[in-house]
């Protein structure tokens, strides 16, 4: 028994089709096939179920490490699906910034909050590197040294997290005593415009420091090979400290010479002083996709 073959389209709308090169036969003796393009048809609805976007494995470009991050895909999609240009996306437990920086990439003003100096630094330099130019106001931080007195007696680490992030610095080590292994934080640079190096920071935010902070920091850059250090202190350093500082030398690059080891005060942080350094690399503190463009859009249909 035969198979009767039945067509969808005419000789004429065949003909049709062909002249406008919208029929394509995979081989010879292949069913022709019509070409389908995207923007002919309205796309199939999501549903609850959100399975096209992968989630973030330990290699992914975009991964910062923290423990709760969400693909940027993903917040994107919300962010568009859900508002318009100059509409205000609020995330009140922001984390490590993936739904700001939807917001912002699709030019959406935000807000973002969160408890921890270490989410309020990371989102800051996020936010740096991937946007040009960018502006926008931290409300929470100290922004005087009796603040910054404050957060140290009330909890060392925010205190910590929150020194490193004025010198574009990225955290280091965690709460467990000793763990960081004296080191608080760390800057990245390029000495020849180029290669990325880093440099250690060690804070300090009680009143019993010492010639010996600097010696120690002295061993972890011997241990590290970091070509440079800071010290970031609360309390002014001792005449000792300034001496065994400079003892150090300096370190050579296309910049000019700086001091290996600097010591820089809060309060000299706070009103505007910052490291002797080359090229500082915001970026290069965590994978990066890159720069953003802003891709300002109108809220769609919810379809892929």
């Amino acid at each position: 028994m035969g198979i009767t073959r039945y067509w969808r389209y005419s000789k004429e709308s065949m003909a049709d089709l062909i002249s406008r090169d919208l029929v394509v036969q995979p081989s010879p003796g292949a069913v022709p096939r019509r070409k389908l393009y995207l923007d002919e048809g309205s796309g199939v609805p999501l549903q609850a179920l959100w399975d096209d976007i992968a989630e973030l494995n330990s290699q992914a470009q975009e991964r910062l490490g923290y423990p709760t991050q969400k693909p940027l895909a993903l917040l994107e999609r919300m962010v568009y699906a859900s508002s318009n240009k100059d509409d205000i996306v609020l995330d009140p437990f922001c984390g490590c910034g993936t739904a700001v920086h939807a917001a912002q990439k699709l030019g959406r003003r935000w807000i973002g909050i969160d408890i921890t100096h270490l989410a309020i630094g990371l989102v800051e330099r996020r936010l740096k590197a991937a946007f040009i130019g960018i502006q926008f106001e931290i409300h929470g931080a100290p922004k005087d040294l009796a603040g910054a007195r404050d957060l140290a007696d009330r909890d060392k680490y925010q205190f910590q997290w929150w020194a490193v992030s004025l010198v574009n610095a990225q955290p280091y080590g965690g709460k467990k005593r000793g763990a960081d292994g004296g080191i608080d934080g760390k800057v990245f640079f390029k000495p020849d415009g180029k290669r990325t190096d880093v440099a250690i920071v060690s804070v300090k935010g009680g009143g019993n420091i010492g010639v010996g902070m600097i010696r120690d920091l002295k061993g972890v850059m011997e241990r590290e090979h970091a070509p440079m250090g800071l010290f970031l202190t609360l309390t002014p350093p001792k005449a000792p400290m300034v001496t065994e500082a400079a003892s150090a030398g300096f370190y050579e690059t296309l910049w000019g010479r700086h001091p290996r080891i600097q010591i820089l005060t809060i309060e000299d942080l706070l009103t505007g002083k910052r490291p002797d350094m080359p090229l500082i690399d915001i970026s290069a503190a965590f994978k990066s996709p890159g720069r953003e463009a802003v891709d300002v859009g109108e809220q769609p249909e919810l379809a892929i």
